[in-house]
């Protein structure tokens, strides 16, 4: 490499010892080789998240097909994506990530400028291949390939949702049990993220001072703007940020009862979290499903809507009360109108009120030009 000396992260040469003896050579060897994966993809910039699952995958693979890497073929797997496929039963989305997470320790170990295959070539009499292919691994043509299940709230269902949420929070305090300032917290953090159409992480990853004035909207008080700090991140790249505006006249009461009156009572003194938890700093991810899956159930409503229906939600709203669709773009964070159109999921209503208008102005229109040619 032009203007490079000495090893690449990742390379061989860091992390053995060159013509060294080893007690486990085959066991050292791959173990060596993930550390290597781990620090070349760390270098990357990647997630420790994204590093740690692609590892998990890889050592998965080699346990299931009870062979080291320079041993693979692409037949071991085949027989692996088919038994996630047809025994696991997961989504496709999940299956491809796990193949591309192969593919790239793959592409990793038979580079030759990380060594690996010369040190297999030393130690064992063979080197690895990739083994991970387009045509034995599936292709990604679609632009969304979310569960076409998953759905948005109707408005009906949204109400109904929010109501139950409210009414378990009275239930539970009728009684004078402690659950009640968690019930309160979640049912808030679900109202405040239809309101602003955020994501699970999103919402729960919001501090108390992300709230804040907007002076094109004085009427919102405090609560105008919440500005969203740990969005969807690209690759390689850190949490992206945006500012969303409020718009639902309703979400002020909401955010100010919580922020003035029942969030103080977490303790929270010396927690910025906008929705504390009773056991450490910020509530997690599986509380909140498992909050959303029993009021899911309580109401009888299916399982194509989960926590980012939310979000789904909020763009069909928006964009069936008439908002701008470039102002829901900007508002969700989409840098494509073709991302936020996969989230609108108008209803037949809407589509029936839009078709009739058109419809009325082109009889409209067609009767007043018959009108003045009869003048």
């Amino acid at each position: 490499m032009v203007g490079f000396s000495g090893p690449v992260p990742g390379a061989a040469g860091l992390h053995m010892v060159d013509g060294a003896p080893l007690l486990r050579p085959e066991e050292q060897v791959f173990a060596a080789m993930l550390t290597g994966f781990a620090n070349q993809q760390l270098a990357r910039n990647l997630a420790r998240t994204t590093v740690e699952g692609r590892e998990n995958t890889v050592k998965a693979f080699a346990a299931y097909v009870n062979a080291y890497p320079w041993l693979w073929t692409p037949a071991l797997v085949d027989e692996w994506l088919g038994d996630l496929r047809s025994l696991r039963d997961l989504k496709r989305s999940t299956i491809r990530s796990y193949s591309e997470a192969v593919r790239a320790f793959c592409h990793f170990i038979t580079d030759p400028l990380y060594e690996w295959t010369a040190t297999c070539e030393k130690r064992f009499g063979t080197h690895p291949v990739q083994v991970v292919h387009e045509w034995n691994t599936a292709v990604h043509v679609q632009d969304n390939e979310a569960d076409a299940k998953k759905r948005a709230f109707t408005k009906a269902e949204l109400h109904a949702f929010f109501a139950h949420c409210d009414d378990e929070v009275a239930r539970i305090r009728a009684f004078s049990r402690k659950g009640w300032l968690p019930a309160f917290r979640d049912a808030t953090l679900f109202k405040t993220a239809y309101a602003y159409g955020l994501r699970r992480n999103e919402t729960r990853m919001l501090d108390a001072a992300d709230f804040g004035r907007n002076p094109h909207g004085r009427e919102f008080g405090e609560c105008g703007r919440c500005q969203v700090r740990f969005g969807k991140a690209k690759k390689g790249s850190p949490p992206k940020r945006r500012g969303v505006l409020t718009v639902f006249d309703w979400t002020p009461d909401v955010l100010d009862e919580w922020f003035t009156e029942v969030r103080p009572l977490f303790d929270t003194d010396d927690n910025p979290a906008a929705w504390p938890s009773e056991r450490g700093m910020r509530i997690g991810c599986q509380r909140l499903n498992s909050r959303f899956i029993a009021y899911r159930k309580a109401l009888g409503l299916d399982d194509g809507l989960d926590f980012h229906s939310f979000r789904r939600s909020y763009v069909t709203h928006l964009i069936e009360d008439g908002w701008d669709p470039r102002f829901v773009q900007e508002q969700v964070g989409h840098e494509h109108a073709s991302t936020t159109s996969l989230y609108t999921c108008v209803s037949l209503d809407f589509r029936t009120r839009t078709l009739r208008r058109h419809l009325d102005s082109t009889i409209a229109a067609a009767l007043q030009t018959q009108t003045g040619r009869q003048a």
